[in-house]
């Protein structure tokens, strides 16, 4: 349908990330014109455009859910001090500090997974598609895709919008660099759940 070098192309035509211009070519059956129109439409490659400018404003937003039981801090940059007080970006803060309490992701994006992680998960799902009796060439693609799955989990950005599930965070956020104008980066976030990590106490003892 497409090759390696099709989404290369559409990289550097775009400046859109890999992954991006991949899921554009799939959803435009390879049509390089339609996927260029695909990512325009998702704000990726408006988004691409402003990716090199310095975002050194941004605000850290706070959500506290369940009366206390799950809190998070959020740190969203921009690049003027006008949109960081704009209701928009402060309406876009809330909803990613939500985000982040209701879908407890571990990363922002994809690159800031460890490769030693994705090498394990890769090993482990390979393990299990061939004890399914997967023939070898099949498995690859499964573990492919199961991947891509595993991502969506635990990658902020490739995580679905929890407001509206057709959407992607990083869709959700590519929205709202065309609406303000201005490069938006969700830099770091942290996320405390009462008694993580804890030794509970066996009360039936």
């Amino acid at each position: 349908m497409f090759t390696a070098q099709d989404v290369v192309k559409l990289r550097t035509s775009t400046g859109a990330g890999m992954m991006d211009c991949k899921r554009a070519l799939e959803a435009s059956d390879g049509d390089f014109d339609k996927a260029v129109i695909w990512l325009r439409e998702k704000g990726i490659a408006a988004a691409a455009k402003k990716a090199d400018r310095i975002a050194g404003e941004g605000a850290v937003g706070s959500y506290i859910h369940m009366g206390g039981k799950i809190g998070v801090l959020v740190e969203i940059n921009c690049e003027t001090d006008f949109v960081a007080r704009s209701e928009q970006f402060q309406t876009l803060l809330k909803d990613i500090a939500m985000q982040i309490a209701a879908a407890n992701p571990k990363y922002v994006t994809i690159e800031e997974v460890p490769a030693e992680e994705v090498e394990k998960e890769k090993e482990v799902l390979t393990a299990q598609s061939l004890n399914e009796g997967k023939p070898a060439n099949v498995v690859e693609k499964m573990v492919e895709g199961r991947i891509h799955k595993f991502y969506k989990e635990i990658c902020l950005l490739e995580q679905d919008f929890v407001k509206d599930p057709s959407k992607s965070v990083k869709e959700v956020v590519n929205e709202a660099i065309l609406a303000m104008g201005e490069k938006i980066s969700i830099r770091r976030f942290t996320r405390y759940e009462m008694g993580e990590g804890l030794e509970k106490r066996d009360w039936t003892k």
